[in-house]
C-alpha cells in the first residue's frame, strides 16, 4: 500500500485563538472519523460504535459551510482531512484562509499560513468535552454522549448526539444515513451557528506518513500558547 506523504507547508503561524482552540476542534473532528466503514448496526450508539470500530486510518477531501443562527452564510471552507487513532490529526484547509491544524497526541496546534502566526494548546484540554473525544475513547460512544434518534421526515435514518460534558460549545451533533451509507452530518454550537460537513474521494484505513502528524515548531515565528 502507498505511503501517502506529508505535504510541505509554507512558513507561518496559526491564527491567534485568544480564548481556546475547542470551537475549533469540535466542529473538525466527528464527520470525518464517521465517513465510511461496515455496515451500520440497528440504532443510536450501537451503530456509531460499529462506523468506529476497526478505523485506523483515514483521508478525505472536505468542504465546510457554516450559517450563523439567522441562516445567512458565515463562511465556506475546503481542503483536506488526515486522521490516525488514536488522538492524531490534520487539517490542511486551503480557501478562504490558508491554515493547518496538528494533533500530535499531546498538544493541538494552529497554523495560519498567512498571517504567519502559531496558536497551540494541550489536546487534553482542547478536546476535553468535545466529539473530538470520539478519537482517543476506547468506550462506547453513549460514555460521553446522550445518542437518541432523530426524524427529520426526509427518508433518511438520523441519529443524534448531545455532550453530556457541561462546558462544551457543541450543543448538538446530528448524522443522517441512507441506507448504508452516512449522508449528512449537522453540528450546531452555543453561538447559534450552524455547521455542515461533506466529505468526497475519502480513503479508510490508508497509510500514512507519521510526519503528517508532527509540527515542526521551528518553522514559527509568532506563538501564542493557550493553556
Amino acid at each position: 500500500m502507498q505511503s501517502i506523504r506529508n505535504p510541505v507547508a509554507p512558513k507561518g503561524n496559526i491564527p491567534y485563538l485568544a480564548v481556546s482552540l475547542r470551537p475549533i476542534v469540535s466542529w473538525l473532528i466527528l464527520p470525518a472519523l464517521l465517513l465510511c466503514g461496515p455496515a451500520p448496526a440497528a440504532t443510536g450508539p450501537e451503530r456509531l460504535q460499529d462506523y468506529l470500530r476497526g478505523l485506523r486510518s483515514l483521508v478525505s477531501d472536505f468542504r465546510q459551510i457554516t450559517l450563523n443562527v439567522d441562516g445567512g452564510r458565515i463562511v465556506e471552507s475546503k481542503g483536506t482531512f488526515y486522521l490516525r487513532r488514536p488522538g492524531q490529526f490534520r487539517w490542511e484547509y486551503e480557501s478562504p484562509v490558508k491554515q493547518i491544524i496538528v494533533a500530535d497526541g499531546k498538544r493541538v496546534w494552529l497554523h495560519d499560513l498567512e498571517l504567519d502566526q502559531v496558536s497551540h494548546q494541550s489536546q487534553a484540554k482542547a478536546l476535553g468535552g468535545t466529539p473530538a473525544q470520539l478519537l482517543a475513547m476506547e468506550g462506547p460512544v453513549d460514555r460521553h454522549f446522550k445518542v437518541t434518534p432523530w426524524d427529520a421526515g426526509d427518508g433518511r435514518e438520523w441519529v443524534e448526539l448531545r455532550p453530556k460534558a457541561k462546558d462544551t460549545q457543541v450543543v448538538r451533533i446530528r448524522i443522517g444515513f441512507a441506507g448504508k451509507r452516512l449522508d449528512t452530518l449537522l453540528m450546531d454550537d452555543s453561538f447559534g451557528q450552524h455547521t455542515r460537513f461533506v466529505f468526497t474521494g475519502t480513503k479508510r484505513n490508508p497509510r500514512l506518513d507519521k510526519d503528517l502528524f508532527h509540527f515542526d515548531a521551528s518553522s514559527a515565528v509568532d506563538f501564542l500558547q493557550i493553556d
